[in-house]
């Protein structure tokens, strides 16, 4: 049996869709444009040099969620994926999901991005399971605006691919071939883990790791 995963963000998308969202609220005058742009790029910095704080990141990017109801953020969603999101999928990445949807037994996306974010995403790609940071919701349904459970970054992805499978009633060891595609030096537990980790456009530490481990490298956008 083969299991087959994918990062999201600079893997799947030709950009990240965390730092769009973000780019995005900021402006539909949900935020101070400026600052509030200044904060996005200095996590997202952080982020590509392996140093970020998930926890204070998550305070942040998830508190707009708990401000606003599910009705304004699922249209402005409906328009971020229009505007910011679907120019970034490109012709070269579906044809890598639908080879491995044809080849592969079980396939998901596992993102640290939120699955509000993630959601429409994952199903834009055609791809059922999604593994992903989970926002808390209330009794009433809408997001509190704080993270529910443990972060889907860096170690934390292993414990919720874990999770996830057993949910499924399956593990590790039920798949002959495991394989997980990212681009990012923070993803380099989970691709430690599969048995065919496969780096896509690297940033560079992960390609100077990839390279010395002999990993495939897969240049999937210009």
């Amino acid at each position: 049996m083969r299991l087959a995963l994918f990062d999201l963000d600079n893997t799947l998308l030709s950009g990240d869709s965390d730092f769009e969202w973000g780019l995005f609220l900021a402006a539909q005058g949900v935020h101070d444009r400026e600052a509030y742009e200044a904060q996005n790029l200095a996590f997202y910095e952080e982020y590509k040099a392996g140093t970020l704080d998930i926890h204070r990141f998550l305070q942040f990017q998830l508190g707009p969620l708990g401000r606003h109801s599910r009705a304004e953020l699922d249209r402005w969603h409906a328009q971020f994926m229009q505007e910011r999101i679907l120019p970034l999928i490109t012709e070269k990445a579906r044809q890598l999901v639908r080879e491995e949807q044809a080849r592969a037994d079980l396939v998901a996306i596992v993102t640290a991005t939120n699955r509000f974010v993630t959601g429409p995403i994952a199903a834009a790609f055609g791809i059922e399971h999604l593994v992903a940071t989970e926002p808390e919701t209330g009794p009433d349904g809408q997001f509190t605006g704080k993270a529910c459970g443990l972060p889907c970054f860096r170690e934390g992805k292993i414990a919720c691919v874990d999770a996830w499978l057993h949910r499924l009633g399956q593990r590790w060891s039920d798949f002959d071939t495991t394989v997980f595609y990212s681009d990012s030096l923070n993803d380099l537990p989970l691709l430690g883990r599969v048995s065919h980790p496969v780096a896509v456009n690297p940033d560079d530490t992960l390609r100077a790791h990839a390279r010395a481990a002999d990993w495939p490298i897969l240049e999937l956008h210009s």
